[in-house]
């Protein structure tokens, strides 16, 4: 795959050859065209995209973004701020902090949730009726 990787850089590639290259889907790569987050694309005069090497490093940023847990939203913000020149790096950093921030109440919040389940499960048995048991209610 790496020396299809150099190739790419080489060549205008159609979108097919991108969601292979990319491991993203070709209507995954349209919607983020129309989300603003991938440039549009050239076209050839029938009218089929023509991708080039940035859009992979792109589509890879992106995917890392996602996988840290960041919205296309914000993806979208964070592509915006690494083209503005007036602190970026700064703003970047503040950014990914409070998603550091996010994910850390996020894990708080699952790990109450599961000592609330455990304090329950324990209640459950053949002597005691379970709270999470509905038709028990009625």
């Amino acid at each position: 795959m790496n020396q299809e990787r150099e190739a790419a850089h080489m060549k205008a590639m159609q979108i097919g050859e991108v969601a292979k290259l990319s491991g993203v889907g070709i209507e995954t790569i349209r919607y983020y065209e129309r989300e603003g987050l991938l440039h549009e694309p050239q076209r050839r005069p029938s009218g089929y995209r023509l991708y080039d090497a940035a859009t992979l490093k792109r589509l890879e940023y992106i995917c890392r973004a996602k996988e840290l847990g960041f919205t296309l939203g914000e993806i979208k913000e964070l592509l915006e701020l690494s083209f503005a020149a007036n602190e970026r790096q700064v703003e970047i950093r503040r950014r990914a902090e409070a998603k550091i921030t996010a994910i850390d109440d996020k894990i708080r919040s699952l790990q109450n949730m599961r000592r609330l389940l455990l304090t329950i499960l324990k209640r459950c048995g053949p002597a005691h009726r379970c709270p999470l048991d509905h038709a028990a209610e009625e």
